[in-house]
């Protein structure tokens, strides 16, 4: 629609009286806002106008995005409808961006997640009838866990990264952790240092393990990587960089803290402290900060951030002694001050940001520094306050933030209502003014988008939440429609598997299916629990109400995937159910008993199988495709695929007697739920017959089974790649005919 300049002028001084009249409080937003309505061509805000040509093509030609300066304020924006334009006006990208996702969301009903996206063009283009503004009271809105770039982001090419950062921006994300391509910046250090390519080979690790290198708990796990590998992991950061600068997204880069080779001792006479093992993978050691060679590394470490990466870092990470590290006689205090001084002395005001996690940061080790430029993440919201337990980190800023989610595991989890109910609770506490925002740490993202998305609004919201209200817009968003039947379902999802009255838990509630078989097992990972602790009789109509709402959403990507999630939860509790009449069974040396519960446990992985096998989210070949085609090197593809099938099986060990990590990452998908879980219990269940029949019934050493197994489907994998299939026409039937299967 065109106007003349007369007309347009006209149309915004209407608008603007009738504004005033309407709501005098927003007066001076108001006004700011107008004053620059006849300025509209102006191309502000690029990076974000190139995001919503990427994502909703369909309201670019029809969007207006303004840069203008709220005084006083903090990042905030005003969403208004001028002269047929909506109209974004910010004071920063990332409120630009958000912007245009409060739009798209409360006017529009579209969203983006990791579980699928809801983007499609609106047939009509919805009006702000009076202007929207909106401050963002969170200072920092911060993203991702060092767990994260490995448990679902390892084999990520650019195109998924533009995705990705598209997400976060539209999110409102204004921090985000970068944890990858710092390959590159140790392979500068190290060959300086003078080490071999088989020395720099024995340090790095594969690209599904860098997490845990970065924070000091193995070496050398799953590599090596090539050079060639490294540099183009390296230009995958920089493209990521130059993008997040665009979308106003700060990254957190790698700081260099004392993490060294353990191998580094024995080339320099230095204060060097050995790390010991971390669930017996061998440890970097820890260079003593007041060691001269600590200055040294770290020139050449920061050196080569520069180098690759620019000189306008502002926050870099680090977490000396993470997860049981030893000091031994390092001083804590002055190593604290030279880590940072380090840092400040390569770039000049930066800010240091250290994990809340279990005792960390030990409060001598920050005791000494100039807190002003230090960050700490109250990583485990859902469960602590160590903010509070700690009288705001001894005075220290932070964040507040939630993990949710452990190893990628599924599951539906989240304490929604906690997560509104403590924001609202810091911001009004003591320390108060030392939290400086709120952000997602998530070990794995692809899982509870309505988690991630509630606690990044979180830090726009004045008022506390109440989520039973909120959520409402989340499903309408998120399906492009709604109805009183998913609306209900949503109400008894909030009463079971996302209340907030669940206890202390580390992740999802677990499925038995996919544990190590055993007679006695409480939990799948070592740190997981089976004990399902919410309404199951409340999570059950909601399935049953999502089965119903089938012919009414079935074309809605969202609403298939979160059926599938939802009805997976609903077997691994008849599994809970069905497994414990197998050990009865057993115990009482019942054997028709025991034929029938073991027969119909088995069956559940049937109805598994076909039910993954109808959306490619849920199956194997989609992240395999995903590892093979990050690198034409046929070498680099192997070891890439060895890595995926490694880290979301086995893990890792040296030997079978520390094991720990088996099933910590494990996965619901097609067709590992048969020819993995549904295998391994298979072997068991003839271990017990035989047993049951008096025959010699040696013990399955799954240890040697499971590598066996990746090893197996490596090659077959190489092979014949395969690509993902998709059922979703008959996925309603399926659906039902599941639920009316399902006795529990």
């Amino acid at each position: 629609m065109f106007y003349s300049k007369r007309t347009r002028s006209l149309a915004v001084r209407t608008y603007f009286l009738k504004s005033i009249i309407v709501n005098q409080k927003s007066f001076f937003a108001t006004l700011l806002f107008l004053s620059l309505c006849l300025g509209l061509q102006a191309q502000d805000f690029q990076g974000v106008r190139g995001l919503v040509k990427r994502r909703a093509p369909w309201l670019n030609k029809s969007l207006a995005l303004k840069k203008v300066d709220f005084s006083g304020q903090k990042d905030a924006f005003t969403l208004s409808t001028v002269a047929g334009k909506v109209t974004v006006a910010a004071n920063s990208p990332s409120a630009a961006a958000f912007g245009v996702n409060w739009y798209l969301k409360y006017y529009c009903h579209r969203s983006m997640s990791h579980m699928g996206d809801n983007m499609g063009a609106v047939d009509k283009l919805p009006m702000v009838n009076a202007p929207v503004h909106i401050e963002g009271l969170a200072q920092y809105r911060y993203a991702l866990n060092y767990c994260t770039y490995n448990y679902t982001m390892s084999f990520y090419n650019w195109e998924d990264w533009q995705k990705e950062l598209d997400y976060m921006a539209l999110s409102g994300v204004n921090l985000m952790l970068v944890a990858n391509g710092e390959e590159a910046v140790w392979e500068s250090v190290l060959d300086a240092l003078g080490y071999s390519q088989r020395e720099i080979d024995a340090f790095i690790t594969g690209p599904a393990f860098n997490a845990w290198w970065l924070m000091g708990n193995i070496q050398g796990w799953g590599g090596p990587m090539t050079r060639k590998e490294i540099a183009e992991r390296a230009h995958l950061v920089q493209q990521m960089l130059r993008r997040m600068k665009e979308l106003g997204i700060e990254p957190v880069m790698q700081a260099f803290f004392g993490m060294v080779p353990s191998s580094l001792k024995n080339k320099f006479k230095a204060h060097i402290v050995p790390q010991g093992n971390w669930l017996a993978f061998e440890r970097p050691d820890i260079l003593d900060p007041s060691d001269s060679l600590f200055t040294r590394i770290s020139d050449l470490f920061y050196g080569a951030t520069k180098k690759l990466y620019g000189k306008d870092i502002r926050f870099f990470s680090g977490d000396p002694f993470h997860e049981g590290g030893k000091h031994g006689d390092i001083d804590l205090k002055e190593a604290g001050i030279k880590i940072q001084d380090a840092m400040q002395t390569a770039f000049p005001g930066a800010i240091w940001v250290l994990q809340g996690w279990q005792a960390n940061p030990d409060k001598h080790l920050i005791s000494g520094v100039n807190k002003k430029d230090i960050l700490i993440q109250e990583l485990f919201g859902e469960n602590t306050q160590n903010w509070e337990d700690r009288k705001g980190y001894e005075g220290t800023p932070f964040i507040w933030c939630t993990v949710t989610n452990f190893g990628e595991r599924p599951g539906v989890n989240g304490k929604l209502q906690r997560f509104a109910d403590e924001i609202h609770r810091v911001r009004n506490s003591p320390y108060a003014s030392l939290c400086k925002g709120i952000g997602i740490m998530p070990e794995g993202i692809n899982n509870n988008p309505v988690v991630y998305e509630l606690m990044l609004e979180l830090g726009w919201h004045k008022n506390k939440v109440d989520v039973n209200r909120w959520v409402k817009s989340y499903i309408y968003a998120r399906y492009g429609k709604t109805d009183s039947i998913i609306q209900q379902a949503w109400q008894y999802l909030l009463q079971s598997a996302y209340s907030s009255n669940l206890g202390y838990a580390e992740g999802p509630f677990e499925n038995i299916l996919c544990a190590r078989p055993g007679l006695k097992i409480t939990s799948v990972s070592s740190w997981g629990s089976l004990n399902k602790k919410y309404d199951l009789m409340a999570y059950k109509k909601a399935v049953a109400l999502y089965v119903k709402a089938w012919p009414e959403y079935k074309n809605q990507q969202t609403y298939r995937i979160d059926l599938v999630n939802l009805l997976m939860q609903q077997i691994g509790t008849e599994a809970d159910s069905v497994y414990a009449r197998v050990v009865t069974a057993y115990t009482n040396k019942d054997r028709p008993l025991f034929d029938n519960a073991y027969n119909a446990f088995l069956s559940l992985f049937d109805q598994a199988e076909a039910l993954l096998e109808s959306t490619p989210f849920y199956q194997l070949s989609t992240y395999t495709h995903q590892a093979l085609a990050l690198n034409k090197d046929k070498t680099v593809g192997k070891n890439n695929l060895l890595n995926l099938l490694m880290l979301n099986t086995y893990w890792g060990a040296v030997d079978s007697s520390h094991d720990a990590l088996h099933e910590y990452a494990y996965k619901e998908w097609a067709p590992m739920i048969k020819t993995f879980y549904k295998a391994r219990w298979v072997l068991f269940f003839d271990h017990l017959r035989d047993s049951l029949e008096g025959k010699d019934a040696p013990a399955i050493y799954y240890y040697q089974w499971e590598r066996d197994w990746v090893t197996r489907k490596l090659n077959q994998v190489l092979a014949n790649p395969g690509k993902p299939k998709s059922d979703s026409e008959n996925l309603g039937k399926l659906a039902s005919q599941i639920l009316s299967n399902l006795k529990y």
